[in-house]
């Protein structure tokens, strides 16, 4: 991902929610397995991290369900 800004003028952001998807927030350029580029439809997009999304690459809170969980991260 590159670090320039987007149309707005702020930088683009990934946040990993615990237990939950990745919030992208600002334009990043999103490709599939495929190679081919995925246009998201909002300027801010949850992407699945769960696998079980019936909408992959985004999130549909299947991840609830499924009883999906993250590891807590150690910022030590």
């Amino acid at each position: 991902m590159a670090s320039s800004n987007d149309s707005t003028g702020r930088t683009p952001s990934i946040e990993a929610y615990p237990d939950g998807p990745l919030i992208v927030r600002g334009h990043v350029e999103i490709v599939d397995s495929d190679g081919l580029v995925v246009e998201p439809q909002r300027r801010t997009v949850a992407l699945c991290r769960c696998g079980a999304s019936l909408i992959k690459p985004w999130c549909d809170g299947t991840h609830k369900l499924s009883g999906f969980r993250t590891d807590p991260v150690d910022h030590d």
